[in-house]
């Protein structure tokens, strides 16, 4: 997501907090996601983010309401759910999408909820596929233990007939085209990435929030709560480029 969205908005210095004492957040409640999202924003907020981004589903999923109430007037909230909604109901009206996630934003039943308020006739047929996230962050993907975990869970009879596949989730990005491979150019493919990215990228432009264009490339930021070097290889890979990560404990 963080690449995504440096990508559309070369210009806004990004500060990218990763809860990796806590992860993955698919399976934890409600109330644990709200407790570490509310401390999470602390430091944004120390770090005068006009602008803050839930990039991830289960969070937005779990918390954004009580989030936006924490931050009130001095930030922005945004999440990663409403952009893809509103891009499912523009595009998919009348047919039938798939939806892959962790447990947490499956089971919240938050997209189906918003899509049939669009009452754009989209049938959306969701599936939980918690292995993906801890593969990615273990590193396995485009290897054959990742193409046998897909395969075993897009051949799910809850996703026959989809038109589109949404990856609600941050983490598939990176196992993007081996579901593309699956499907063979069959089922379009939403990287959730790319949508949420523009809708900043708008959002940003509509209310002036934009920062101006400037020589010298923004110095980004980056947090996690707990350190591994694994991590931080993901991050790396993620990202597209070396990043420093800076240790914040949630809890000291």
């Amino acid at each position: 997501m963080a690449r995504a969205v440096s990508r559309v908005l070369p210009h806004e210095q990004l500060v990218y907090f990763g809860d990796t004492a806590h992860l993955p957040y698919g399976d934890k409640s409600t109330a644990a996601i709200q407790a570490y999202s509310v401390k999470i924003c602390d430091l944004l907020l120390r770090r005068h983010c006009k602008v803050i981004l839930i990039a991830c589903n289960s969070a937005s999923a779990a918390a954004y309401e009580l989030v936006r109430e924490y931050v009130g007037s001095k930030a922005r909230v945004l999440n990663v759910i409403d952009p893809i909604v509103a891009h499912i109901g523009e595009t998919y009206a009348n047919r039938t999408v798939g939806l892959i996630g962790t447990k947490q934003t499956v089971n919240s039943n938050v997209y189906k909820k918003k899509v049939d308020d669009l009452d754009a006739g989209v049938e959306l047929q969701s599936l939980a596929t918690p292995l993906l996230a801890p593969m990615v962050e273990e590193g396995f993907f485009n290897n054959s233990i990742s193409e046998n975990v897909i395969r075993t869970y897009l051949s799910n009879p809850v996703l026959a007939g989809i038109e589109a596949l949404v990856l609600a989730c941050t983490h598939y990005p990176l196992i993007q085209d081996q579901i593309k491979a699956y499907y063979q150019e069959q089922v379009a493919v939403l990287d959730a990435s790319d949508v949420v990215a523009r809708h900043v990228k708008s959002y940003l432009e509509e209310n002036s929030l934009a920062a101006k264009a400037s020589p010298a490339p923004p110095r980004h930021q980056f947090y996690v709560s707990d350190f591994t070097r694994s991590f931080e290889e993901s991050t790396r890979i993620f990202f597209g480029q070396e990043v420093h990560l800076e240790h914040y404990p949630l809890w000291e």
